[in-house]
């Protein structure tokens, strides 16, 4: 198990690096601090003593890669490429681009609290939503409950979130009065805000999930095992509870942990929407201002969480089947 866990770091390390680089090179071939500079100043008629100060403010005055001004280290540490790039590894994100946004690390601690108080109990929701649907359909499968919960699952599937997010805040705000339209409240006051953004979402994503979960469900309750099971007696309830959702649990994990940087991360929609103060809400005002240091530093921050995800996944694969062996 150690040997997996420190050959995953390594993989994991190598990838981010890659990101890292691809990501830097990618930004700064397109935009030159200048024309970062103009972009947040507000367009081409902006004079030169403007844009050094606004460079030297945010240290895009310094030299790219190689700085030979100084001596020993700090030719390499006194540059651009390491303040904004290699910095990023010691979780120090710098100043944002635009005037407003201020400190990026300061931004991206207080901001991911607002995205894990939505995230983090949808995540939950979810996955016991789901797998009850798809368990329940099972368990009445062939029936006319089994032909219309797959009606449903395809119709909620095939709908976009948007239609979600606009029928629910237009019935349950406007019409209903029972939640707030959109906003936010630190401390217990969050909860008002944060029930109606959670209960559309968890509809939005119920239909995918369980149906997924089902085909995964009839798929073990055809082996011999299951069959096995029946002969000795046991009901179809333990069967299902007991058998086919154990061996069903590895890609249950794996579908259910593909969502889990969101959990952190936030959902861009619902956040703009309801106006969450949380990173995905963070992620689109950067990309309306064009602030490349924090949509530079989401993308690490997103691969970093990505990497650790699948990882723990893998782990969590032999607490699920004893079968499985990291070697």
């Amino acid at each position: 198990m150690l040997n997996f866990i420190l050959r995953r770091f390594g993989y994991g390390l190598l990838i981010l690096l890659g990101v890292n680089l691809l990501t830097f090179v990618l930004f700064f071939s397109i935009n030159t601090p200048d024309d970062m500079a103009r972009l947040n100043l507000g367009g081409k008629r902006v004079s030169v003593d403007a844009i050094s100060k606004w460079k030297a403010e945010r240290g895009y005055d310094k030299p790219m890669y190689l700085n030979p001004q100084r001596q020993g280290v700090e030719q390499v540490t006194d540059t651009i490429f390491w303040d904004r790039s290699v910095s990023l590894f010691a979780l120090k994100f710098g100043r944002a681009d635009s005037e407003s946004a201020g400190d990026i690390g300061h931004e991206v601690s207080r901001r991911m609290w607002v995205s894990l108080q939505m995230a983090l109990p949808l995540f939950v929701l979810q996955v016991i939503a789901s797998t009850a649907f798809a368990l329940l359909l099972v368990m009445f499968r062939n029936s006319r409950l089994d032909f219309w919960g797959v009606v449903s699952c395809v119709l909620m599937l095939s709908i976009s979130s948007l239609f979600y997010i606009i029928v629910g805040q237009y019935l349950f705000s406007r019409v209903l009065k029972l939640a707030p339209i959109s906003g936010y409240a630190p401390g217990w006051d969050a909860a008002k805000f944060l029930v109606l953004p959670i209960a559309l979402s968890l509809i939005a994503r119920l239909g995918g999930e369980a149906r997924l979960y089902r085909a995964m469900f009839l798929e073990e309750i055809g082996k011999d095992y299951v069959r096995t099971a029946r002969a000795k007696g046991l009901s179809e309830q333990l069967v299902l509870y007991r058998h086919v959702l154990r061996n069903a649990l590895i890609p249950i994990i794996t579908s259910a942990g593909n969502y889990l940087p969101y959990v952190f991360l936030g959902s861009l929609v619902f956040e703009s929407f309801f106006g969450l103060p949380g990173l995905g809400a963070y992620v689109i005002e950067a990309i309306s201002k064009q602030d490349f240091a924090v949509v530079r530093t989401m993308v690490f921050v997103g691969s970093l969480l990505y990497i650790a995800t699948f990882a723990l996944i893998d782990v969590a694969y032999t607490w699920v089947d004893p079968r499985v062996r990291l070697s």
